[in-house]
């Protein structure tokens, strides 16, 4: 008998249900003497009961007993979670063909005949064990892999997420280019207003790039799923702009023939952008007061009061301060105005990005003009970022524009940087024209100060002095 162990890594752990005393005690030796453990039951409600409260691994069920039928146990174990992947062999001395069939549609799965034979019974219990066992083993596989099938995509939703706030970071300031100091700390600005709904004040010399900081703001905030509406304020007369902010009815004055719906009501819900803020006129410059503190207006040429929910960014390249000070700027409006201000740095005091915005621009040119370029020359990029850039980020797109035109091979040619605009020094201010003056002479210098020959003794200065005027007007050596 020993070669007819339960092989199985399963417990074996059979109960044996049958209401005669002697199959009972032949089956228990039997399968005892195999290595099986084995418990007996002649009540079939016994048999449930114990199945249920301790499920065996395999249970010999005699279809003929008392009070209840094999069948009718089967079906009970069946129906209950606990017992319900228990295999049952019947045991019936039953040949009828009908029998056999209900037996396996309550659920057995297979039978041993009366008078049963020792060799059959023992091959039958160890191959349904072995079945079940190999069942387990799947379903514990299935487990398993299900297991890390379920952690697998959890991690890659989790790196999705990862992912998608990774982009939105490297992305949502996809207009603004370039990583250098003065520029995260304005967009480090711009994060932490954007959410608030508050109004924004951005500052800074023409062609810095204002508008683009203002889309940031509003990529941002809670209004991003609603167009920003913008407008210039410096491109239209002031009755013109108080109808394009606020509207006006047909006949409000000589000329509107049409009804006109303002740019605050189409704000209504979003945000607004009042670009160069500076120019606004007086008069309307009340009304807009009227729009911050209070949310509502008139239109023109209609008494009836419109209520909006707008987030207001202004900006300017006018010192508002001045402004008012001079009488051109109403005080009020300004201090409404300058709840929270960013100062967009000139391009000068971050030639470190100059490199990343000439690949931009020549990418953004290269299709248009069906060109590739696959090198800028060192002593230009050089060039680009010694330069002083008054018109700032607007003039060298310009600048890389005209090379871009002029370039015949994948080499970008660049012109002198004073040859393309000649004039522009003649409406510098005085300052500004300082300014240019010592970089021009600490660029042939390669920036030595002191010394001779330096940049001191060529402009007739004390090194000093130099130093002095190179801090005030914010003069410090580009980055290599």
């Amino acid at each position: 008998m020993a070669n007819d162990q339960n092989p199985t890594s399963l417990t074996p752990d059979i109960l044996i249900v049958d209401d005669e005393i002697s199959n009972l005690q032949l089956l228990t030796q039997l399968l005892s003497d195999a290595g099986y453990q084995i418990r007996t039951a002649k009540e079939p409600k016994f048999a449930i009961e114990s199945a249920m409260a301790q499920p065996p691994n395999l249970i010999l069920l005699d279809v003929r007993m008392p009070e209840m039928d094999g069948f009718e146990v089967c079906k009970r174990l069946k129906q209950d979670e606990r017992t319900r992947d228990i295999p049952i062999i019947f045991i019936s001395a039953l040949q009828d063909v009908q029998d056999r069939v209900r037996g396996f549609k309550v659920g057995g799965v297979d039978f041993i005949s009366k008078p049963f034979q020792d060799s059959e019974v023992l091959a039958r219990v160890r191959t349904h064990l072995e079945l079940r066992n190999m069942q387990l083993h799947l379903e514990e596989l299935v487990e398993k892999r299900t297991a890390e099938v379920v952690k697998l995509k959890n991690q890659i939703e989790q790196e999705n997420i990862y992912l998608r706030k990774e982009i939105e970071v490297k992305h949502k300031y996809e207009e603004i280019i370039g990583n250098s100091e003065p520029l995260r700390n304005i967009l480090s600005s711009a994060e932490q207003v954007a959410s608030t709904g508050s109004t924004v004040l951005i500052m800074g010399e023409t062609g810095t790039g204002k508008e683009l900081l203002a889309r940031a703001i509003h990529k941002l905030s809670p209004r991003k799923d609603r167009q920003m509406v913008t407008l210039n304020c410096a491109a239209l007369p002031s009755t013109l702009l108080e109808s394009e902010l606020f509207g006006r009815e047909k006949g409000a004055y000589t000329g509107a023939i049409t009804r006109q719906i303002g740019r605050f009501e189409i704000a209504d819900g979003s945000t607004i952008f009042l670009d160069e803020i500076g120019e606004m006129a007086l008069e309307v410059q009340a009304k807009l007061l009227r729009v911050l503190q209070e949310g509502q207006f008139e239109r023109l040429g209609n008494p009836e009061t419109i209520r909006v929910n707008v987030r207001i960014i202004a900006s300017t390249n006018r010192d508002l301060a001045t402004s008012v000070a001079e009488g051109r700027f109403r005080e009020d409006l300004y201090y409404r105005l300058n709840v929270f201000s960013i100062t967009v740095p000139p391009l000068r005091d971050r030639s470190e990005d100059i490199p990343s915005l000439v690949w931009a621009f020549i990418k953004e040119f290269e299709k248009p003009m069906g060109k590739v370029i696959e090198k800028v020359p060192q002593k230009s990029m050089a060039a680009l970022q010694r330069y002083n850039w008054p018109g700032n980020i607007r003039e060298l797109k310009n600048v890389i524009e005209n090379a871009m035109i002029i370039s015949n091979d994948r080499i970008l040619k660049l012109k002198p940087l004073a040859d393309l605009s000649p004039n522009l020094q003649k409406d510098l201010k005085l300052e500004l024209v300082e300014r240019n003056h010592i970089i021009d002479v600490l660029n042939k210098t390669s920036w030595r100060v002191s010394g001779q020959k330096g940049a001191a003794e060529l402009l007739g200065l004390k090194p000093t002095t130099l130093e002095s005027r190179m801090k005030k007007l914010g003069i410090t050596r580009p980055k290599q």
